[in-house]
């Protein structure tokens, strides 16, 4: 079934290119309602975190070597 044939059988006119009362109507039918409102929970994916690596925060005296004089 196209899309034509299902607003017409929504709104029950033809639309012609003449009438812009049926053209209207069919507009109405297609944008004349806000789509279903989505929860907010159903926005949200929730992840499992993985496990923090100890040693990326460890302090290492001769960091600046590699970082500066390399």
């Amino acid at each position: 079934m196209t899309y034509e044939a299902k607003t017409e059988a929504k709104v029950g006119t033809n639309v012609e290119a003449g009438a812009p009362e049926a053209a209207e109507a069919v507009r109405q039918a297609r944008f004349g309602q806000l789509p279903e409102r989505i929860r907010v929970e159903d926005m949200v994916a929730a992840q499992p975190a993985s496990v923090p690596d100890p040693a990326k925060g460890a302090y290492n005296e001769d960091e600046w070597l590699v970082r500066y004089c390399l």
